[in-house]
């Protein structure tokens, strides 16, 4: 296929360009900042008129697009203003999803984020493992633009039954550098109770990306997308308790995922490969 690919700059975008390149696919990179090339193209995404023409031609690059995977925001709160913040990420996944729309692209995947299931859960979850069965519960502004656009994505497939939305609520993308820091999560089991102490390594994530690339079926749903450990060497029986005593807990392994990823395997076949425990056991 040939993508697009928004954020191709950023942590999670530059891992999934090269996996999809890997994997045959012409991808090129759309971002605000990046290096000039024959595979990237400088568009600020809060702008429609440069993202409808990114889409359709770039000179003799490319002349339009089989998908789009939108991975372009400011990627966390508190980076910027709450204003800027809201004015920026819901500007440009409108822009995205409507310059695809516009222009017969039927298949997008896109970067929701694991805050909508109500981090930093300050109010517990309402049980764990959390999965995608409630509804979401923002807490942040930064939450409450990716909220409202999944909501978006479910108006549009409900207008154009052929067209394709995946959401993936990432959890927080790590890459093999960020490892040797795991072990110092366990002195302190609130320090990443934040997330239930997950993660996703960045090419487990391009993977899904992939998955949904090549299956997702027409409409829209939203997945979860984390490793299959968590960040701890602790056993999860005793963090849960510890931080979050009387929540509901329903069957979960000693070092498993508490951010359910059940639903991403049952239906896209994603199967996370990497592990922080490999690496530091091999550093």
């Amino acid at each position: 296929m040939r993508i697009a690919l928004t954020g191709s700059s950023g942590k999670l975008g530059t891992v999934v360009a090269r996996e999809l390149r890997s994997a045959g696919h012409d991808v090129i990179g759309l971002d605000v900042v990046g290096t000039r090339g024959p595979d990237f193209v400088q568009v600020d995404l809060a702008d429609y008129g440069q993202v409808v023409d990114a889409f359709t031609a770039v000179n003799d690059r490319h002349d339009g697009f089989d998908a789009v995977v939108h991975l372009g925001a400011i990627p966390a709160p508190g980076i910027r203003s709450d204003v800027a913040t809201f004015h920026n990420n819901m500007a440009a996944t409108f822009n995205v999803f409507w310059a695809a729309v516009r222009l017969g692209i039927r298949r997008i995947v896109y970067a929701s984020s694991e805050t909508v299931l109500g981090l930093p859960f300050d109010v517990p979850p309402p049980y764990i493992p959390v999965d995608e069965e409630y509804e979401p519960r923002p807490e942040s502004v930064y939450s409450l633009v990716k909220t409202l656009e999944e909501r978006m994505a479910v108006e549009l497939v409900r207008w154009h039954p052929d067209l394709s939305i995946t959401a993936f609520r990432f959890s927080n993308v790590m890459v093999p550098e960020d490892y040797a820091e795991f072990p110092s999560f366990d002195a302190d089991a609130r320090l990443r109770k934040w997330n239930l102490w997950g993660y996703i390594d960045a090419r487990d994530g391009a993977q899904a990306v992939q998955r949904a690339l090549e299956v997702a079926p027409a409409g829209f749903e939203t997945y979860i997308i984390a490793a299959a450990d968590t960040v701890m060497s602790r056993p999860n029986a005793g963090l849960v308790a510890e931080v979050f005593p009387g929540v509901e807990t329903r069957e979960f392994g000693e070092h498993e995922t508490l951010l359910s990823i059940d639903k991403a395997r049952r239906i896209l076949g994603y199967e996370p490969k990497h592990s922080w425990r490999d690496h530091v056991a091999a550093g």
